[in-house]
């Protein structure tokens, strides 16, 4: 018999992007994407439905690096007028397009991370 390790007490906490303006990101997450800041000491706090996303700052002249494979994905209930609205906030969009189980499209923050919209379809 093979003894097993205990489990990994692991408890969630925030998901993050690192960001090189931090106010420019404020501004796009807060007065464009509507999110509710809830917090701000070294980094900016958003509340989104009950999940801690954080916009943290790299220091001057640093790059934002990352694989690209990690995304934020705001669920919607109309993914077409969503993205109409956030395309006359200037906010460039893909197009829709159809995947299995729903609807999916994809914008860029002010620092190229890439976010994506979701719309469940029966």
């Amino acid at each position: 018999m093979t003894a097993t390790a205990p489990a990994v007490k692991l408890s969630f906490d925030a998901v993050f992007y690192y960001v090189t303006d931090l106010e420019r990101s404020i501004a796009f997450y807060r007065d464009v994407l509507g999110l509710r800041v809830v917090s701000r000491d070294y980094v900016v706090r958003f509340d989104v439905d009950g999940v801690l996303f954080e916009l943290v700052p790299v220091s001057q002249g640093q790059q934002v690096f990352g694989s690209g494979n990690a995304r934020l994905c705001f669920k919607v209930e109309d993914i077409r007028r969503t993205v109409s609205q956030l395309q006359q906030r200037g906010v460039a969009c893909s197009e829709v397009k159809s995947e299995p189980g729903g609807l999916l499209a994809f914008f860029k923050d002010p620092d190229g991370n890439e976010l994506c919209l979701w719309q469940y379809v029966k």
